[in-house]
């Protein structure tokens, strides 16, 4: 039987303590739902007890997260010193949250006792032993994440031990391990986990923060001395240097150790769901980034490529296609038309050699200025088509403006304009908007939908901007993303332009086109 290992994702919580993470309540929705899709099993939502955002989420998870894989955990502390559990606001916070899982964090280091909490050892114990006890009362499954345990283990280890030991007597369901600052060295992990099994009965889980670079290996070592649970954060996300990374660890457990983490068919989702949240973050993910970054598979002209062209296996460690990612050779013409042609038959297109050739020299044109295909597969599908010589015949936009009264109240006025041919017809749309991307959108959809009412259907998800050359100030290239779904699926187009509208309304146009071009494939008509 395949052993398993718990993944518990705690990038709501403590990958948002990252510099420059900014996380509204909506994208905290959205990233629990990628989570779920790729099948963690649990979800650390934040400290319903901390803040108003959090408690927000909360709030709208009860209603919203139809979570199929995952559970979602509440996170918090223990008892304040010589306090009353009963009357603790954060416990009670907790157990206020809806959630059925719960974790809270402990002092394991004596360090931190004295000087940080400022009360005594046998207190700290208490402390442990009051609010696990009290939540398991109120029908919480507790995980205890003893803060600093390493590195208490290493100056006080019986005083670590006992904080184990008092949240084990209380019915804690599992104890976790946190090397909060860091430091603490593969070389360590086996002498600490050994002394750790030895004295408890509980499952273990481990929690590694990235300061020595080691996150990921003192995950697996811990994984392989028995621990059954690993924290960390999809893209390596948090404080500092940041938390565990989790995809490498799901995909080197699941790949190469056969432990079983995330459901085996979800593995293929590792690519497109840390590129996803890498999205919702606005951080964009290193291209060197282990199995899913977009040069993990990368090979340059030389001995590489012809090694690889003949045997896959001959510069890779894992197929990439078992991530979700993909093979690519940067200078061989070869290599890329064969990844062209692959993307064109999953569209159910087949591209001529012509088409092919003409099709990458306008990928590389448009990359070369700022696009990124590989998260705008709606854009792609339409240069693909373009290629083979397909113009969209839905509309033809002739002109579109966009104005901004001055301040009216406490909310600015935007309209916008758009004048386009519909089957000979020449329209002309308005639409107020709260901004000009929404009132671009309403605009045009006023414009369309008597000729397409399908159009009632598609929905704008999601509109993000990077600034690709942040050196040029306000003169600068964004890149617009935009995310569109109907009742069925869901698409991103992408617009790059030194005009933040221009850029936007490009994308938003791409929109519509595909949502027109899916209806009419669907009804067996395409162009």
């Amino acid at each position: 039987m395949l052993r398993h290992v718990d993944i518990y994702d705690t990038t709501l919580r403590d990958g948002s303590q990252q510099e420059g993470i900014s996380l509204t309540v909506e994208d905290k929705i959205r990233v629990a739902r990628q989570l779920d899709t790729l099948g963690v099993q649990f979800i650390e939502g934040g400290w319903p007890g901390a803040n108003p955002k959090d408690a927000a989420f909360f709030a709208r998870a009860t209603d919203e997260l139809s979570l199929q894989t995952a559970q979602l955990v509440a996170f918090g502390s223990t008892r304040r010193a010589n306090g009353d559990v009963a009357s603790d606001p954060n416990l009670r916070a907790l157990v206020a949250s809806g959630v059925t899982h719960v974790c809270i964090v402990a002092k394991a280091w004596d360090y931190h006792v004295v000087h940080a909490l400022r009360t005594s050892l046998d207190e700290a114990i208490a402390m442990v032993r009051d609010s696990v006890a009290f939540l398991t009362e109120h029908g919480c499954r507790v995980f205890l994440d003893a803060e600093h345990f390493f590195d208490g283990f290493k100056d006080n280890p019986s005083f670590a031990l006992s904080v184990l030991d008092a949240a084990e007597e209380a019915g804690a369901t599992t104890l976790v391990l946190c090397d909060t600052n860091g430091g603490t060295l593969p070389s360590e992990i086996p002498t600490i986990i050994n002394s750790v099994k030895e004295h408890v009965s509980l499952p273990i889980g481990v929690h590694f923060h990235n300061d020595s670079g080691c996150a990921v290996a003192n995950s697996l070592i811990a994984v392989d001395l028995g621990a059954s649970q690993v924290q960390g954060c999809l893209n390596g996300y948090g404080e500092r240097t940041g938390n565990a990374n989790l995809i490498p660890i799901i995909a080197a457990l699941s790949l190469k150790e056969k432990i079983t983490t995330i459901p085996p068919h979800n593995l293929e989702l590792l690519t497109p769901t840390a590129r996803h949240i890498a999205e919702i973050t606005n951080l964009p993910l290193s291209p060197q980034t282990p199995y899913v970054g977009a040069s993990a598979f990368t090979h340059k002209a030389g001995l590489h490529v012809s090694a690889i062209a003949r045997r896959s296996d001959a510069y890779e460690h894992i197929s990439p296609e078992l991530v979700g990612n993909h093979s690519r050779f940067v200078v061989s013409e070869m290599a890329g038309r064969q990844t062209l042609l692959i993307k064109a038959a999953e569209l159910g297109l087949e591209l001529t050699d012509d088409a092919t050739t003409s099709l990458l020299q306008r990928l590389k044109d448009l990359e070369h200025r700022g696009y990124h295909f590989e998260v705008a597969d709606g854009s792609l599908e339409l240069l693909m088509r373009q290629a083979l010589g397909w113009t969209q015949p839905y509309f033809q936009v002739e002109s579109y403006r966009v104005t901004t009264d001055g301040y009216r109240g406490p909310e600015l006025l935007t309209e916008a304009t758009v004048k386009v041919q519909v089957q000979g017809e020449r329209i002309i749309a308005t639409a107020e908007g709260n901004g000009p991307v929404h009132a671009l959108d309403q605009a045009l959809r006023q414009a369309l939908q008597r000729t397409y009412p399908s159009l009632t259907t598609m929905g704008l998800d999601d509109y993000k901007v990077r600034v690709l050359d942040t050196s040029s100030g306000t003169d600068a290239i964004v890149r617009v993303l935009i995310d569109f779904s109907d009742s069925e699926t869901q698409w991103t187009t992408t617009g790059v332009s030194t005009n933040i509208i221009e850029a936007s309304f490009s994308a938003l146009t791409e929109g519509f086109v595909l949502a027109l071009l899916k209806t009419t494939s669907n009804e067996g008509s395409a162009p």
